[in-house]
């Protein structure tokens, strides 16, 4: 007889291949769709910046600048709403007694994380082959700032993903919201430039301390950063909903599988 934690791997692996199979060879251009969104988003951004002849931003070139913002939101976002729509994907999974939706919320989160850290890679080595800087001055930074964004990500996911069963119109809603987000993350605007006290309500957002957090380990020294960053702060929020989530799972998990 197998542990119970090596039957959760088992799952944990059966659930993520299949749905990394799916996102990157779903189809013949499968990888091209993934790249595009993001790599739009960050073109036509900077096109609008040349054309207001905007060249940095806070003392870094202004397309990395944007490129590293648009890329550490999309972590959080894409991570969220893959995990809003998990049950619907597995479904057929739920008649093994071994899996809970859980596992299938957690698994699709983790593909998540795998296909940004390559269109980091990828759109950051194009940025470098045109001459950019992407080297990070503190890869850690990065690294703490990618999976504090990827957590957060994920626990509002598990939260927005219970609601839209309970409520049906708040899943609407909570996608919704992420346009707003996105624009108070400082995704196109340096939270630095912000004055007081618009700032101090925008340092609510944790996505915008990620977002800055990997800025600043990418360009430490040239950046010209706020000190009210704090990625303690966005892992607390993390925690906090991550926390939620899995609870309202646990507490509703008979009806999540029915539904």
């Amino acid at each position: 007889m197998s542990s119970p934690f090596r039957k959760t791997l088992t799952v944990w692996k059966a659930i993520f291949l299949k749905d990394a199979l799916s996102r990157f060879f779903g189809s013949r251009a499968a990888w091209v769709w993934l790249l595009l969104e993001p790599s739009i988003h960050v073109v036509f951004i900077a096109v609008i910046f040349t054309i207001i002849n905007s060249k940095t931003m806070q003392g870094v070139a202004v397309q990395p600048w944007l490129a590293v913002g648009m890329l550490a939101f999309f972590v959080f976002r894409r991570t969220a709403v893959q995990v809003l729509h998990s049950i619907d994907c597995s479904k057929p999974f739920f008649a093994f007694r071994e899996v809970r939706p859980f596992d299938a919320a957690l698994c699709r989160g983790g593909v998540e994380a795998f296909y940004m850290f390559f269109v980091f890679f990828i759109i950051g080595g194009v940025l470098a082959a045109a001459g950019f800087n992407m080297f990070p001055d503190n890869l850690i930074t990065c690294v703490l700032a990618y999976f504090g964004l990827w957590f957060l990500g994920l626990g509002y996911g598990l939260i927005s993903s219970v609601s839209m069963r309970l409520v049906p119109d708040s899943g609407f809603i909570l996608q919704l919201l992420m346009m707003p987000m996105y624009i108070i993350s400082g995704v196109m605007m340096p939270i630095a430039i912000i004055p007081e006290p618009y700032r101090g309500l925008l340092l609510i957002n944790p996505a915008l301390h990620g977002v800055e957090a990997m800025r600043i380990g990418f360009w430490g020294e040239l950046y010209h950063q706020t000190e009210d960053i704090s990625v303690a702060y966005l892992y607390a929020w993390a925690l906090v909903l991550v926390v939620i989530g899995m609870a309202l799972y646990q507490a509703l998990e008979t009806r999540l599988v029915r539904q």
